[in-house]
This record gives C-alpha cells, structure tokens and sequence, in this order.
C-alpha cells in the first residue's frame, strides 16, 4: 500500500502547533519565579565566598542563621497572609511587644517557664485583634496594621519604658544560641525548617492552601465557593501574631536582652523577603520555596556587606532596594509578556 503523502515520517514528530499544556516541565521551571531567586541566592553566595574574607566559614554560616532566624519565622505565616490579598504590617512591633512583656514579668517574679506560653497568648491576641478589625470591622489590612504597629510599638513602651532587662539565666540565653553538637548549625534552624514543612504542607498540599490562593485571586468568588474568608483570614492573623511573639522570645534569648524597642523595622525585611521570594503582593500568586529563597537572599546580601563593614544605613538601602526590586520587576515582566502576546497590527492599505 502506498504510503500517505500527508503522515510525518518514522521517527520524526508531527509538525504543526503543539496542542495545549504540552510546555515541557524544563522551561515551565526555568520560568518560574522560584528558580530565579533560587539562581541569584547561588549567584551571591559564590561572589560572597570569593570576595569577603570569612563568608565560607562554619562560624559565619551560624551566626548568619541566627541573623535571619526571626526574620524566616514571621516570614512563614507572612506568606499565607499575603497570599491572600493581606498584610501585616505589625509583626516587628508584636515582637518588641513580647519582649517588654517578657521583661517585666521576669521582673515580677514570674518563671521563664510561664513566660513563654504566656508570650504565645499575648501574640496570638495581638494579631486577632488584626484579625477582628480586617474581618469583622471590614477595615483595610493595610490600614489596621499600620495603626496597630504604632500601638503595640507604644504599648511597649508603657509595659517596659527605656529600660533593659537584661539578667535572664545563662541556661536559657546560652541555649538560644547553642548550636547541633558537632557542627556550626543553630538549633532554631531545626525550628525553622520544621515550621516551614508545616506552613509548606498546609499551602501546597491541603484543601486549605488551596482556599488561600482562590481567596486572593477573588475573595468575593470564594466565598459565593463556599469558603469561609472571614474565618480563614482571621485564623492567618492569630497565627501570624503568635509566630511573631515566637520570634519575640527567640530575640530577647538571643541578645539577652528584653527593651521596648527590640526589631524596630524588621517589619521591612519580612515583607521585602516574602515579596523577593516571588508572592505577588496583590495575592493569589507565590510558594513557600521562593519565600525561603528570599529570606536566604536578603540574609546573604546583608551578611556579606556586614563582614565588609558596610553601615547600617547602607544596609537598610539595600532593604528597601530590594524591596522595590521585588514589587516593581514582576509587573514590569508581566507588561512585556502582555506586550509579546498582542498580535501585530495589520499592514496599512495602500
């Protein structure tokens, strides 16, 4: 039988268009957001360990972890909330909250061992009042959080004024810092990392995760789905305060120290590394990977420029630099991808 003139040939694939969803894997990775942080995480720590005396050492990588540990915490549940289409913009004060809070109880008597849960509570109150007033008042997140950092800021100074409490048992700061037997790496790593497969699994792999990015893509047609936004949001904020009290009791260990105004600004470091990490500050868009990428991005970037004695004001530059980077850049890709997609205009007739 002759052969049909219209089949391709053996061995060779059929021309013509490919049919959709037929993208190979490689380039939907090598496009993602993630790899590109991925990517210029490797770029800077190769440049770091070439040009900055001391980068490479155990020692350094330790003491980098623990500069980035409060900053990878509030960072974790910062991503479910901005994902869905949310802010916080109290974390930092939340924190120096705690830490006046745990000082004046340490002053009173009271043991660390109450403390801490006590800690807890006091944050997860924090952020359910963001949680009420975005959720039930119906206020802007932008707005509450802005307003609330001010007066967890404040409340912080009432609680401990200008004073520092700083006699905290060595068993207790010492263990803040110590490190895995055997090696450079932090214990408060493991704490990390352990947090961050939960918040992953909840993300990515539950029905829950799933209701986060629906909510910030539409909250409106989520909730006409059958989710509770209201509740979801308002569950986000609680966690979010009591991580970042969490964060409060790892800061005041490790610097020994409990003050009124421990973190002030780290609210800008969490938020530039959630959004470096490639979630979309409107919501909607963004993985936990990235955002760990982030974080270890902005880590390094500050880590080298501190062993090159770079100033703090430089350092807080190069915050806000990335912070910029980072909101500006995605949208700036998304215009030229809209621009390559619009089809060329006809030939004007003659």
């Amino acid at each position: 039988m002759a052969p049909d003139i219209g089949a391709p040939a053996a061995g060779t694939a059929p021309s013509g268009p490919r049919p959709p969803g037929t993208r190979p894997a490689l380039r939907r990775v090598l496009a993602a957001r993630e790899t590109s942080v991925i990517g210029a995480l490797l770029v800077s720590v190769l440049a770091a360990s070439l040009f900055v005396e001391g980068f490479a050492s155990g020692r350094n990588g330790g003491f980098l972890v623990l500069d980035i540990a409060c900053i990878a915490l509030i960072a974790l549940p910062m991503t479910l909330v901005v994902i869905t289409g949310e802010i916080d913009l109290s974390v930092a004060s939340t924190l120096g909250l705690t830490s006046a809070a745990m000082g004046q109880l340490w002053v009173m008597g009271v043991p660390l061992e109450t403390i801490v849960p006590l800690c807890l509570v006091l944050g997860a109150v924090l952020g359910a009042v963001n949680g009420v007033l975005v959720t039930v008042v119906g206020l802007p997140s932008l707005a509450v959080t802005i307003g609330t950092m001010a007066m967890y800021r404040g409340l912080a100074y009432v609680v401990l004024g200008d004073r520092a409490v700083a006699d905290f048992p060595f068993s207790w700061t010492g263990g803040a810092t110590a490190r895995l037997p055997g090696t450079d790496v932090p214990w408060v790593a493991l704490l990390i990392a352990g947090l961050a497969v939960v918040f992953g699994v909840v993300l990515h792999a539950t029905p829950v995760g799933r209701a986060l990015y629906a909510i910030g893509s539409n909250d409106e047609a989520g909730r006409f789905s059958g989710i509770a936004v209201r509740a979801t949001k308002m569950w986000l904020f609680t966690v979010s305060g009591a991580v970042a009290a969490l964060a409060g009791v790892f800061w005041t260990l490790q610097y020994g120290s409990a003050r009124a105004d421990n973190a002030s600004g780290l609210e800008l470091s969490v938020v530039a590394a959630v959004l470096l990490g490639g979630v979309s500050i409107f919501g909607g868009s963004g993985t936990l990977l990235g955002v760990v990428g982030g974080v270890l991005l902005l880590g390094t970037v500050r880590n080298a420029l501190q062993l090159a004695d770079v100033s703090s004001d430089v350092l807080s530059i190069v915050t806000g630099l990335l912070l910029v980077v980072s909101v500006v850049l995605p949208n700036a890709l998304a215009r030229i991808r809209e621009w390559r997609r619009r089809p060329a205009a006809p030939p004007a007739r003659t």
